[in-house]
């Protein structure tokens, strides 16, 4: 039994090696361009609500864009923030011509904040701008990065280019839960088929570049305006109407703190892990097997060091395959703390990793069910 054991789990390691190595390369990597653009025809649009800590530094880095002509306006939309938000917006705007203060109106029944913040703002742009860059407040920008995407997307004849900010973990929640959940959507999402020309599309909503033509054909945020994962949903309906949509890796270009501890990161996780893994049923087995292989690394070595000093030779014989192949397992999760720039033993953490993912994922089905999701002081059925 003890040996049955060790030579699956050397072929589950051995797969979700070959699996994350071929993830690696799947998502291209997007380098600065070496000419600056024209920026004259886009616009940042940065829905905010309550984002006082990060508007200031998102601001910052949008004002020093290098084009080669007429800088990108930028529209902030304050979603009824209870902060500082928009006194800090309005202050960049006195300071700086591009920036421009909007105050989003009376959320309508059916709406997400963050979509009807983004529709309202591209809405008011007038018919010059053909580009729309929608951006988190929580993103910063090298002062190459829109040049950059405009140069991709022109190159590529891409009509929606979305970048994979650098993820900058500070806190000890961050740096447990957040390698594990990336290497998750990586053993579990194929990008390769995904991208393809016959896959659904993916995306992330901190960094999509649109364009403005192709934003209103499929209905823009409207279209998507009670999605929890609208990003994602955008990226889909361009696709599916036959236009380019591409996901890029934009580590050298964008970086991103996305939560501030276990408050921020269980709700942030919790709201639209259903939809990131497929569906409650899906989310439920996942996170179970999840948790089963993470412990598997610790427990079956642990399991066959105990059964061989008590003289089973089957279990001396798994021993020699389930060590190694765990220690791979181990080596996988450090290698990704190195990747996050994070102090290498984390990576020996993993286990309690996707035990915390499990229990957001739990959370996350549980609010499904419900019928009710909570963001940002707002419940959305």
């Amino acid at each position: 039994m003890e040996l049955a054991l060790a030579l699956a789990w050397c072929v589950v390691v051995a797969v979700l090696i070959v699996r994350a190595f071929g993830q690696r390369n799947a998502l291209r990597r997007l380098e600065p361009a070496a000419d600056p653009q024209d920026c004259a025809k886009v616009a940042f649009i940065v829905p905010a609500r309550d984002e006082a800590a990060n508007i200031g530094a998102c601001l910052a880095s949008l004002t020093v864009q290098r084009c080669s002509g007429a800088r990108p306006s930028i529209i902030v939309v304050d979603d009824h923030s209870s902060d500082a938000t928009a006194a800090i917006v309005a202050a960049a705007a006195d300071a700086d011509s591009c920036v421009r203060l909007m105050r989003a109106p009376s959320l309508p029944p059916g709406w997400t904040g963050k979509s009807h913040a983004c529709w309202i703002a591209a809405r008011a742009l007038p018919r010059s701008v053909e580009w729309l860059c929608f951006m988190d407040a929580d993103v910063r920008a090298e002062p190459m990065a829109i040049s950059s995407a405009l140069a991709e997307a022109d190159s590529e004849q891409l009509d929606f280019l979305s970048l994979a900010p650098r993820q900058e973990l500070v806190s000890f929640a961050e740096r447990l839960v957040m390698p594990c959940g990336l290497y998750l959507l990586g053993f579990t999402q194929d990008l390769r088929r995904v991208q393809g020309p016959n896959g659904k599309a993916t995306a992330t909503g901190q960094f999509i570049l649109i364009r403005r033509s192709v934003y209103e054909s499929v209905g823009g945020h409207a279209s998507v305006a009670a999605e929890i994962c609208e990003d994602v949903e955008l990226a889909r309906r361009v696709k599916l109407a036959g236009f380019r949509v591409l996901l890029e890796g934009g580590d050298s270009l964008l970086a991103t703190r996305m939560y501030e501890g276990w408050r921020s990161l269980w709700l942030g996780v919790s709201k639209n892990l259903v939809d990131m893994l497929g569906g409650p049923i899906s989310t439920l087995m996942t996170a179970f097997l999840a948790v089963v292989l993470a412990w598997s690394a610790l427990a079956l070595p642990i399991l066959d060091l105990v059964a061989c000093r008590g003289g089973r030779q089957e279990a001396c014989a798994g021993l020699a395959l389930a060590l190694p192949a765990s220690a791979a397992a181990l080596g996988l999760h450090m290698a990704g703390a190195g990747f996050f720039r994070i102090p290498l033993w984390y990576g020996l953490l993993f286990p309690l990793g996707y035990s915390a993912g499990a229990g957001m994922a739990l959370d996350s089905v549980r609010r499904r069910l419900s019928g009710r999701t909570r963001w940002k002081g707002r419940t959305y059925p």
